[in-house]
């Protein structure tokens, strides 16, 4: 997190008292890289010596997410968990904005929402008071999984409902696809979201100025005039399986344990013969990385799958 800047230089900030903070959603399906994305905005905050507030909503119990980003988000991170900040926890969030604004006065806000949420409905929250005295801009993100469009994996429902809200899309995971095929990839989404800009990534790395503008001018001008429009949705065709795994299976055996159940999303730590491992998954796809530094002990060996039912 970044360091606090004096009560004066704060309010002083031409963006933070004239124009609003600025608030990004960033949302998209199960295993798009929303957590990546987020993780590359605290750095860039940090970096430039601003203080971002991250409020997360993970789908399924077992927290992951919040070992990922708690590490790097210091005092400005809140996780929300037991129900979707766009539905059933939507006072929740209001009460977290406003906790997060009189506590540690945020430079910016972002809310990554459950891979399973509408971000629209999300939105709503800064039209609410409040909120909304203080929120400036406020813009929906949604990350698409460029290898999940090019095999045409669960590309209806929930995955077109919140492309089709996009204010932008960040289409990650541009380096699994071959070149050749992203102009595909793209004409899929545009047709999904024909007026929102596409930022193609690696990792989530993008230039954070698209969804920041430095300039104040720019965040006021381009702040929503209206409210979105309201889909209904619901929940009922996902769920969410724990697994566990016994110590010191080998990272082979532990892929191929997991490569049949073809989930949604899989996240987890698993202590494998080469030590603790992070494992996330999307589809046939299971990647085995570094754990974060600091975990819940209670959290190793054990995995959330997330399948439709």
């Amino acid at each position: 997190m970044a360091t606090d800047k004096s009560e004066s230089a704060h309010a002083t900030t031409p963006n933070m008292s004239t124009f609003g903070v600025p608030a990004l959603v960033v949302s998209g399906f199960l295993g798009a890289g929303k957590t990546t994305l987020v993780k590359h905005l605290i750095t860039d905050a940090q970096q430039q010596g601003l203080k971002l507030a991250v409020v997360s909503n993970e789908f399924g119990e077992l927290g992951i997410d919040k070992a990922l980003l708690q590490e790097a988000g210091g005092p400005g991170y809140v996780e929300l968990e037991g129900g979707c900040v766009c539905c059933q926890l939507t006072n929740e969030l209001l009460e977290t904005l406003q906790n997060l604004w009189e506590t540690i006065h945020p430079d910016r806000i972002v809310v990554e929402t459950s891979g399973v949420a509408l971000p629209f409905e999300t939105l709503m929250t800064f039209w609410r008071e409040p909120i909304t005295e203080w929120v400036g801009e406020s813009l929906a993100v949604v990350v698409a999984n460029a290898e999940q469009v090019a095999e045409g994996r669960d590309l209806e429902g929930t995955f077109e409902q919140q492309v089709s809200s996009a204010d932008i899309v960040v289409l990650n995971k541009v380096d699994l696809v071959a070149e050749g095929s992203l102009g595909r990839v793209e004409n899929i989404l545009q047709d999904m979201a024909p007026d929102a800009p596409f930022i193609r990534s690696i990792q989530g790395q993008i230039d954070t100025t698209v969804v920041f503008p430095p300039t104040p001018a720019q965040t006021y001008s381009s702040k929503r005039k209206s409210k979105p429009d309201i889909v209904p949705h619901t929940h009922e065709a996902f769920q969410a399986q724990e697994l566990s795994f016994p110590d010191h299976i080998t990272p082979e055996e532990l892929i191929q344990q997991l490569q049949p159940l073809q989930a949604l999303r899989i996240k987890g730590i698993v202590n494998t013969t080469e030590g603790p491992k992070l494992v996330q998954g999307v589809g046939p796809r299971i990647d085995l990385s570094a754990p974060p530094s600091q975990f819940p002990p209670e959290m190793l060996g054990r995995l959330v799958a997330i399948r439709r039912k």
